[in-house]
C-alpha cells in the first residue's frame, strides 16, 4: 500500500506542467509587435504634420482607384429602379397630369387684396369686414355736413340696402352692419344726429327687426349718449310698427329722440341741407307723391262743388 502511494507521488512530480495558452498547429504563437504611431498634429492649420497639410492629404500611389474596374449597375437595373421598365409604372406616369406652376403674388395684387378686407375694433373686439361683398351697398351711410356747433349729420339711406332675396343675404348684412357701425364711429367726434331716409325703399329692402336691435346694442355707449336726434323721413306703417315692437328693448331716452318727418321740405326746416345727399329715387318718390296729392285735391274740389 505504501509502495503504491509512493509510485503515484513520483509520477505526479515527473508530469509536465499544463500549457498556459493554446498552441495552434503545434507551434507557439510568435511574439506580438508593437506599432508606434507617427506623431500627428490635429490642428486645422496647414503646418507640417497637420490634418490639412499636403502630406496628410497625399493618398499615395497604392490608393489610386481604377474607375474602369468598378462594378456599376447595368442599364436594365437602372430602368427597373426608375420604374421605366415596368409597364404599370409607365401607365402611372402617363396618367399623371402635369403640375401647374404656382402664379407669383405681385405687390399690386397684395395691395388689392388688402382693400378687399378691413379690420375694425367694435366693443373691444376685432372684426374683419369683407369689403368686396358690400361694395354696392356702401352708399347706405354718408356724412351730411354739420349743424349748430359742429354737430355731425349722418345720413342713412335705406334704399341702398340689399334685397332680401339676393345671394348670401345674411352674410352681406352681417358685413354691412359692421361697416355701418365702424363708419359711424369714424364720422362722429361729439354730438350728432341721424337722418334715416325711408322713402323709395321697397319692403324687400327694409332691414329686419333683429338687424335693428343688433345695431342698437352694438353702438358704443358714447355714440348712444351723443346722439341728439333720430329723424325718420317718409315713415311708412311698417317702420312705425317695427319701432313700436322694439321700443321695449331700447331706452326711453332713445325713444324720445325719434322724430318723424313726412317730406324733404319739413327736413329742410330742421337741418341745413347743403351737404345732405338725397338719392334720385327719393326725389322721384316725392314727385310722385306730389302728383298724387295734387290729383286728390282736385278730385276733392270737384266733389265739394257738386260736379
Amino acid at each position: 500500500m505504501m509502495a503504491s502511494n509512493k509510485d503515484h507521488t513520483d509520477g505526479s512530480e515527473n508530469r509536465p506542467d499544463p500549457p498556459s495558452s493554446l498552441e495552434l498547429n503545434g507551434d507557439s504563437l510568435p511574439p506580438r509587435k508593437k506599432l508606434v504611431a507617427p506623431p500627428m498634429n490635429v490642428s486645422l492649420d496647414r503646418s507640417e504634420g497637420s490634418l490639412l497639410s499636403d502630406d496628410a492629404l497625399d493618398t499615395g500611389d497604392d490608393l489610386d482607384i481604377n474607375v474602369d474596374e468598378l462594378d456599376t449597375p447595368d442599364e436594365a437595373d437602372s430602368l427597373e429602379f426608375n420604374g421605366i421598365g415596368d409597364p404599370q409604372g409607365s401607365n402611372q406616369e402617363a396618367d399623371r397630369e402635369p403640375s401647374e406652376a404656382i402664379p407669383e403674388y405681385s405687390a399690386e395684387e397684395e395691395r388689392q387684396d388688402a382693400k378687399l378686407w378691413r379690420t375694425v375694433v367694435i366693443g373691444e373686439q376685432e372684426h374683419r369686414i369683407d369689403m368686396k361683398c358690400i361694395e354696392s351697398y356702401q352708399r347706405v351711410i354718408s356724412h351730411g355736413g354739420y349743424y349748430g356747433d359742429l354737430n355731425a349729420i349722418i345720413v342713412f339711406a335705406a334704399c341702398f340696402l340689399p334685397d332680401s332675396n339676393c345671394e348670401d343675404y345674411h352674410y352681406v348684412m352681417e358685413n354691412l352692419f359692421l361697416y355701418v357701425i365702424s363708419t359711424l364711429e369714424l364720422m362722429v367726434a361729439e354730438d350728432y344726429m341721424i337722418v334715416y331716409l325711408n322713402g323709395a325703399t321697397p319692403r324687400r329692402r327694409m332691414p329686419g327687426i333683429g338687424w335693428m336691435k343688433k345695431c342698437y346694442h352694438m353702438i358704443d355707449r358714447r355714440l348712444r349718449k351723443n346722439l341728439k336726434s333720430f329723424i325718420i323721413v317718409h315713415p311708412s306703417w311698417f317702420i312705425r310698427t317695427v319701432l313700436g315692437i322694439i321700443r321695449p328693448f331700447i331706452s326711453s331716452k332713445f325713444s324720445s329722440k325719434i322724430k318723424y318727418v313726412n317730406s324733404l321740405a319739413e327736413l329742410r326746416e330742421l337741418i341745413p341741407m347743403e351737404y345732405v345727399h338725397i338719392p334720385e329715387s327719393i326725389i322721384k318718390y316725392e314727385e310722385e307723391r306730389g302728383i298724387e296729392t295734387f290729383a286728390c285735391m282736385r278730385v276733392d274740389k270737384r266733389v265739394n262743388s257738386g260736379v
